[in-house]
């Protein structure tokens, strides 16, 4: 390449650099010269406030269409929504000379979606928003994967419709429509009726239904949805407990549902109290976290809680020093073989510790004792404690994370001053006052039933662990 053509390449390179350049200080000054024109409009005149924020759930975009329905959780409400804008890209529902009891067509609605989780009595309602809008319901059950174009040409009919007048009676905030089971109206709602409930219809598990929701009015507002299954159910109130502070504390919440494929019947970050709904028969999984505590793991058949109406779950306190008795361990007499009736109440300790890999803890040996041998108590309580320590290994606990210890021989002395001691206390208890009575029962039952206690030695420095879906 000759010089010419170099200078050539170079004037052409500085004649796009600069024409580059321009343009963009003309655009600039263009944005600059727009933005001084819209101040100086706003010097004479008070800008507009900007509208408030809704906390409405927005619905999503094209749920006006059968094809983009909502799934909605049974027994978790929606909403309140946005208002239904229009009827969508299709056309979904309109009535004609053989099937009258449609809409006469969509005026603004949304589809929704729920799969059945266990056989009973369909049950939904409908808050709105304004107690003057005028809202329809038309309830389909689903077919297959042809079910929306056969839909569109009324070959599929709903099996429940609601398209009566504005309910003039409904409480404003309260449900104004639905379908329940102690409603005395068939499933059919002619236009010539006031809107309200419905009968409910019996479902079965696995069944999809759609629900197509129309508010006739235009330029409306939204509403709350809600639905579930009406079984012979229950509902105690869940709280979960600190023992030694004696008060209810708030937890991160998970229960599945297991005969319904794991499905969350409570929910909750921040749980203090409430009501959760129980099928009798039914299998659920528990799940309960909060920091400073050992997380709660429980897998339970709700028939084990049917009478009672206060489910109160033990949150322990994951702090160093802390102690923990077992009472329920059982051992052959005289020996350290652990029986196996033992387990169910070192398996719960077992799941406490194993979500929580930061904490280390000391399992001490007990025996009951009289004190005539020392030794072979200390050797006793030494190897019930070892006995333990294997049952902990064994079901997942890393053994470095255990210590143990036997009962030094002043601790035996002491367990045999307080045998002696409660034994003249029951035979002479006519003498004592109350007060002493309940004292030495004390040391009795410390002394025969505390077999095994639990002391954590350290707590790490991470942070809980989440809780694991799986053992």
């Amino acid at each position: 390449m000759n010089y010419i053509t170099l200078k050539r390449l170079f004037i052409a390179l500085l004649a796009c650099t600069l024409l580059f350049g321009y343009n963009d200080a003309s655009a600039q000054n263009k944005k600059s010269k727009a933005k001084t024109s819209k101040t100086s409009k706003k010097k004479g005149k008070k800008a507009e406030a900007a509208p408030a924020p809704s906390n409405d759930t927005k619905l999503p975009y094209n749920s006006n269409d059968c094809l983009f329905a909502i799934e909605l959780q049974p027994d978790v409400a929606y909403g309140p929504t946005s208002a239904p804008q229009g009827a969508g890209r299709v056309m979904d529902v309109k009535a004609d000379k053989k099937h009258p009891y449609l809409f006469e067509y969509e005026h603004n609605t949304v589809w929704y979606r729920f799969k059945v989780p266990y056989n009973g009595y369909l049950e939904f309602s409908i808050t709105q928003t304004d107690a003057k809008d005028d809202y329809d319901f038309l309830l389909y059950k689903y077919t297959d994967e042809y079910f929306s174009n056969r839909l569109c040409q009324n070959i599929i009919l709903p099996v429940a419709v609601n398209i009566g007048g504005l309910d003039t009676a409904a409480k404003a905030g309260g449900p104004s429509l639905g379908m329940k089971v102690d409603a005395t109206v068939s499933n059919v709602k002619k236009k010539d009726q006031p809107g309200g409930f419905i009968k409910s219809i019996y479902v079965h598990k696995g069944d999809i239904y759609y629900l197509v929701l129309d508010n006739v009015n235009p330029g409306g507002s939204g509403h709350t949805i809600k639905v579930s299954i009406h079984v012979d159910s229950f509902e105690p109130q869940v709280v979960f407990f600190d023992p030694q502070a004696r008060r209810n504390v708030p937890v991160d919440l998970l229960i599945l549902e297991k005969n319904t494929d794991n499905r969350p019947v409570a929910k909750n970050a921040n749980w203090t109290a409430g009501k959760v709904k129980f099928v009798p028969g039914f299998t659920y999984t528990l799940y309960a976290k909060r920091d400073g505590y050992f997380s709660v793991y429980k897998e339970f058949n709700s028939n084990q809680f049917i009478h009672d109406s206060v489910l109160r779950f033990v949150m322990n306190p994951k702090k160093r020093g802390t102690s923990y008795p077992i009472n329920d361990v059982y051992f052959e007499d005289g020996n350290s073989k652990l029986l196996p009736e033992s387990d169910t109440a070192l398996l719960n300790y077992v799941y406490m510790f194993k979500n929580h890999p930061e904490v280390t803890f000391l399992i001490k040996g007990r025996v009951p004792t009289f004190g005539v041998d020392p030794k072979s108590d200390m050797e006793i309580s030494l190897q019930r404690a070892v006995a333990v320590k294997e049952f902990f290994v064994k079901n997942g606990i890393s053994e470095d994370r255990i210590a143990v210890a036997g009962m030094t021989e002043s601790e035996v002395k002491s367990a045999a001053n307080a045998a002696f001691a409660s034994e003249g206390a029951s035979s002479s208890k006519q003498n004592v006052t109350k007060s002493q009575t309940q004292k030495s029962d004390k040391r009795l039952a410390d002394h025969i039933n505390n077999k095994i206690e639990l002391f954590i030695t350290s707590v790490g420095d991470e942070p809980t662990k989440p809780v694991s879906s799986r053992r």
